[in-house]
């Protein structure tokens, strides 16, 4: 019923000006729409809401991420922006905080300003 429709991811955000600093201007994103009740960015054709909750709840685990062609320069450039990666106990990261999973997919992981678990992913091969 749905393979056919877009996808609308959402992430919940305090302080919407505080997320556009960082969902536009330290990622790239572009915003699109803009309320009160949320701020609205083309993930690459993907619409991403960054939706205004008063006190929104911290996860342990993975609300979003993307597919890139090379890990470690993605995870360069977050560091230029000021973001670092998040290690987990029990996870053999390398150095960087870039973990390789069985199948070979290597991961990596870092917050937005509200504590929402983001994450990168480098394919195989």
């Amino acid at each position: 019923m749905l393979a056919s429709a877009a996808l609308v991811a959402f992430v919940p955000a305090a302080d919407l000006d505080r997320s556009d600093d960082f969902y536009g201007g330290v990622l790239g994103l572009e915003r699109v729409e803009s309320s009160g009740f949320a701020n609205v960015y083309d993930a690459n054709g993907t619409m991403l809401r960054v939706t205004r909750v008063e006190n929104p709840m911290r996860t342990p685990y993975t609300v979003l991420g993307w597919t890139v062609k090379d890990i470690a320069a993605a995870a360069r450039d977050l560091a230029a922006q000021g973001v670092w990666l998040k290690r987990f106990q029990g996870m053999d990261q390398d150095a960087a905080g870039i973990w390789t999973a069985p199948g070979g997919s290597r991961i990596a992981w870092f917050e937005d300003p509200d504590g929402n678990i983001l994450s990168l992913q480098q394919p195989p091969g």
